[in-house]
This record gives structure tokens, C-alpha cells and sequence, in this order.
């Protein structure tokens, strides 16, 4: 009788764990940063599981570099006692977005509007292919959070407020991602932050979600369903708090729903220092496999957890269920056959078929919010036209955070196209840049506006966030480039770039046409191939859009719970030129 694969799996993971000590159990459990001091020696030594890259040094200049730094990691695993290899993780959530030079494809709010399921599972197989070629085989992404209110500084990394979108394209971005695991060029997925990370009161970055379960049951849990269902490799625990109760340490949730209710194999992973942040063998006791062991987290947890198990309050049996889901992952990766990255997919980082995926992401993402007296499509023979604004001319404005640092960056990265760019390559006319609408161009024939948020990751991206300026208005400056163009009677298109929704209702008013672009990542080309008529617009509005500043005056957005609130465009609006 021929026994399945999956079978010959659990029978290796069982015959493994047996031959484990606690240490060795436990380290597998952790997770720590390739340039960490000792990290080379804590491999070995300490027996980890897991390698995480994060914002800090780079492994290396070139991905054959990375790839070599590595591989040199990975034979320090093999060469331990059992030789357990090692896994490589890291947040690519458009694209491989650490490595300059790869593909950076539009953040997920611009592909749910894009309503295209075969277009973001391609996008998620290229990811895993360009993933792969930096030396990574588990990534950190997709965020399928439901977003309840654009304060929130996650917004774009999230698909869409609607539950049965999120689904869709939950369900292609895992298939894109995993594909067959064994295969060199896909990686595991892992769906974040579970759960109700994008639906806290107010929009607080790790604040308490005061939904009750019927309503999280409603509208949250069933990405994850889908997620599950498609066999995702982990879950990653948010920062969130339920009914008071940190996520982390939430074993109704993280155990009995996702485990034990989903039937979920997989490994469930924290979110950055999750144990010394939510817990420490709480969060064991809630569920969590491994542990972002970071920042000097490593030896407090490992003594932490083995004098756990000494005294009892935390299970042998808890210790092995985590080990099991990651040696587990480790056999369906292919990793103890085939534990090295391929030199040979190097080639394929950032080339021209991966660019043209990205490119329609782009076009496709594109919202039409106003197109007064039909301005759109331009004629590609306009004689002159001005493009207004530093969004304009810098591919790291464009693509807001996460996107080569942690926090994005406001310059030019290798290998991107401006919006500037894509506009002077479409026009066969002449068209003049004013960076800071200043230079007066008031013999134009029109004024191509780019206007938006500076790039933000995280905490830093909450609106009333104490540390930073953002707003869910337009900046003073930004709002006077419209002005000045509209005020002097040119026609005024305006592109907005943002990873949110925002209060632009007076600007909508003036302006001759409206575009909502999202954060596009690398194809600012994309922008003109649209606005010149090559392709039309088919984006849909992934969220709600807000009239007012009042709109977020209350716990969640204009669209969840409180139907008194009528949005200036509903979901799913678009038009087309």
C-alpha cells in the first residue's frame, strides 16, 4: 500500500522530534537577524529555527551576496547534531521590497482595487520567484486584515474593506505564493495579523478591537478561513488587544479558533518581540511556534521557556505541537533535500515580463474619481503640459513604506520608472516639470497634478500618532499646486498618491479630473500609459471614501456599522474616460 506524502511527512517530523533535547526543541522555536552580533554562533549553538531580515545591515550588495551569506548560515545548521535547516523570512509585502533592484509591485489596497485574482496571484508567484533569488523561503505577507478606519497606518497594506474581496484575493495571493511548496522558486506565505488588527477603535496600531465575537466571526475571520483552506504555511499574531487580552497570549483565538476550530497545521509565528512585549510563556500557552527572538529577546526566552517547562506551567506537550508545525513546514519546503537557494533565479529579479506584470498592476489599480468635460483621455499630441509636484518625479515617494527601508524613502530607487518619466515617454509634446509649483508654466495647456502622503510604515503611519505630522488632509503645499493651476484656468488632472482614502473633497471640486493612484510601487509608467488613453480605467474604490474630517470622529470609518454616514464615493465607484 503506498503511503501519501503527507503521511511519510508526519512519520519524518515524529522520528525527528524524538531525537530532540529541550534545547534543541526550543530553538527551533526562535527566531533572530542574520546581523546580529553572535548570530553565527547562536545557529549552532543555540540551534535556531529561523532567520528573519529586517531593516538594518544587508546581507550583501548583489543577491548572488545574499544568497552566498545565506547558504553560509544554512550549512552551520546542517552541520549541528540533527542538521535541521534552517528557514529564511522576510516582509515582503509588494513584492521582494528589501532588495533594490527587484520588482516592487503596487501595496495591496491598489490591487483590491483592482478586483483582479489572476493578477495578484501572479504578482504573489513573482514575489516568491524574486523572493527566492535574494535567498528567502518564507515571506511574511499577505496582511489580510479588514481595515475599519483609515487612521489606521496599515491601510494599504491591507486589500479592502469588503470581507468577500479580501477573500478572493486572499485565496489568489496564497495559490500565487505557495504554489507547489517543494518547487525552488515558491515560498510559504503567512497570513497577518491575526486578528483584528485592522479594526482596533479609532485605528490605533495595536489598540483594542472592541468587536464582539459574532462581529468578528462577521466580518474578520473569513480571509483566514480561506487562507487555511488553501493550506498557508503561518500565521502571524497581531498587536492588537481583544477584550483586553493581548492577541499573543490569546488562547481562545490563536488555539481553540484558528488550531483546533480551522484545523490550521501550520506554524503561528509573533510579530516583533512578541514574547517579552505580550506575555513571554503566556504567549507559548496561547499558541505561538516561533518567536521574533529580537533585540536581546533570544536568552530570556530560551531560559525563560525552559524553566517553563521545569516548573511545570508550561506543557512538554505545547513545546512539541510548536516543533512538530515547523519541522513540518521545513519537509513540505523541500529544505532537507534541497536546502540552498538557486543561483540560476538571479536572472529573473526585476526583468522586463516581471515589470510589465507590475506595470498593469498599475494601470488596473487606477481609480477615476471625476472626469469633468471628458479632459481624460489625453491627446498624446497636447502641446505642452506641466507635471506638478515631487510625487512626480521620485519612484520612493511613489511607493510609500516598505519599500526598500523599513519606512520607505523619498528617493530614487535602481530600476523604478516616475510617473514623470512615463508622462514625457507617452507625450510627443513638450512637457516641463515644477516640483514645488512654483515656476509658473501658465502657458501650458495642462497641469498634471501629483499630490500625496510621504511613505510610513507601522505606528508611524496613525493618524494622531504623537510622533509625526501625518493627516487625512492634504498638506498646505499640496493643496496650493491645485490652486495655483486651476486659479490661472488651465485644466487641472490631479493623480493622488497615498496608501489610504483621504479628505480631498475641495480638491476633487476643483480639480478637471480626479485619479485615486494609491502607492504603485516600481511602474510610474503605468500612470501615463492610462491618462493618454492607451488602456482605459477599471480600478473600483477597494474602501469607502470619506467627505469629511468628521467621518473618523468615531471608532471606525464611514462605511462600518454606523449607516447614518454617507461616503463622498461608495465602494466599488469608478469611472471610466
Amino acid at each position: 500500500m503506498k503511503v501519501s506524502k503527507e503521511v511519510q511527512i508526519e512519520q519524518k517530523v515524529d522520528s525527528l522530534l524524538k531525537l530532540m533535547t529541550l534545547e534543541e526543541k526550543i530553538g527551533q522555536m526562535s527566531q533572530i537577524r542574520h546581523f546580529e552580533e553572535s548570530a553565527d554562533e547562536h545557529i549552532t549553538e543555540k540551534f535556531i529555527g529561523s532567520i528573519i531580515h529586517t531593516e538594518g545591515p544587508s546581507p550583501g550588495i548583489t543577491a548572488l551576496d545574499w544568497q552566498k551569506r545565506f547558504t553560509e548560515l544554512q550549512k552551520k545548521a546542517l552541520s549541528s547534531r540533527l542538521g535541521i535547516p534552517l528557514l529564511f523570512a522576510v516582509d515582503a509585502v509588494h513584492g521582494q521590497n528589501t532588495f533594490e533592484g527587484a520588482t516592487i509591485f503596487t501595496h495591496n489596497i491598489g490591487l483590491g482595487a483592482t478586483q483582479n485574482e489572476a493578477l495578484v496571484e501572479k504578482i504573489a508567484s513573482i514575489t516568491a520567484l524574486e523572493s527566492q533569488a535574494t535567498g528567502f523561503n518564507w515571506v511574511f505577507s499577505p496582511c489580510i486584515a479588514i481595515p475599519f478606519n483609515e487612521k489606521w497606518g496599515r491601510v494599504y497594506e491591507a486589500f479592502s474593506e469588503s470581507t468577500e474581496l479580501t477573500e478572493k484575493l486572499t485565496k489568489a495571493s496564497v495559490k500565487g505564493h505557495q504554489g507547489v511548496l517543494s518547487d525552488a522558486h515558491t515560498v510559504m506565505a503567512t497570513a497577518k495579523h491575526f486578528i483584528g488588527d485592522g479594526a482596533t477603535d479609532y485605528g490605533v496600531e495595536g489598540g483594542e478591537t472592541s468587536l464582539n465575537s459574532k462581529q468578528i466571526q462577521k466580518r474578520l475571520l473569513a480571509p483566514y478561513k480561506i487562507a487555511v483552506k488553501e493550506n498557508i504555511g503561518a500565521v502571524m499574531a497581531s498587536f492588537n488587544t481583544i477584550a483586553g487580552i493581548s492577541m499573543h497570549a490569546h488562547k481562545a483565538l490563536i488555539t481553540d479558533t484558528l488550531k483546533v476550530g480551522m484545523n490550521f497545521d501550520g506554524i503561528v509565528v509573533s510579530d516583533w518581540k512578541g514574547y517579552s512585549r505580550f506575555g513571554k510563556n503566556d504567549i507559548i500557552n496561547a499558541g505561538i511556534d516561533v518567536v521574533m527572538a529580537v533585540d536581546g529577546d533570544l536568552e530570556d526566552f530560551q531560559e525563560g521557556l525552559i524553566a517553563g517547562v521545569e516548573d511545570k506551567t508550561v506543557k512538554i506537550s505545547r513545546i512539541d505541537d510548536a516543533v512538530k508545525r515547523i519541522l513540518r513546514q521545513k519537509f513540505r519546503l523541500g529544505l532537507f533535500e534541497n536546502p540552498f537557494p538557486e543561483a540560476s533565479l538571479i536572472s529573473k529579479i526585476g526583468i522586463k515580463e516581471h515589470r510589465d506584470i507590475a506595470r498593469q498592476a498599475v494601470r488596473e489599480s487606477l481609480v477615476l474619481l471625476k472626469n469633468e468635460k471628458n479632459v481624460l483621455p489625453l491627446s498624446k499630441e497636447t502641446k505642452k503640459i506641466v507635471v506638478v509636484g515631487e510625487h512626480a518625479n521620485s519612484s520612493g515617494l511613489q511607493s510609500g513604506g516598505w519599500t526598500i527601508n523599513w519606512q520607505g524613502t523619498k528617493e530614487n530607487y535602481k530600476g523604478a520608472t516616475t510617473i514623470l518619466e512615463g508622462i514625457k515617454n507617452h507625450s510627443n509634446g513638450e512637457v516641463v516639470y515644477d516640483k514645488d509649483g512654483t515656476q509658473n508654466y501658465f502657458d501650458a495647456d495642462v497641469a498634471i497634478i501629483v499630490i500625496g502622503e510621504i511613505p510610513y510604515a507601522e505606528f508611524f503611519g496613525d493618524i494622531d500618532h504623537e510622533s509625526n505630522q501625518l493627516k487625512l488632509t492634504l498638506t498646505e503645499a499640496h493643496q496650493n499646486y491645485i490652486k495655483t493651476y486651476q486659479e490661472e484656468g488651465i485644466k487641472t488632472v490631479v493623480v493622488l498618491v497615498s496608501g489610504r482614502p483621504m479628505v480631498v473633497t475641495k480638491q476633487i471640486e476643483k480639480s478637471d479630473a480626479f485619479i485615486a493612484a494609491w502607492l504603485m510601487g516600481s511602474e510610474g509608467d503605468g500612470v501615463a500609459e492610462v491618462l493618454f488613453g492607451d488602456f482605459n480605467f477599471s480600478g473600483k474604490l477597494p474602501h469607502s471614501w470619506p467627505k469629511g474630517i468628521k467621518d473618523y470622529q468615531s471608532k471606525y470609518g464611514p462605511n462600518f456599522w454606523d449607516n447614518t454616514k454617507e461616503p463622498l464615493f461608495k465602494f466599488g465607484y469608478g469611472l471610466k474616460h
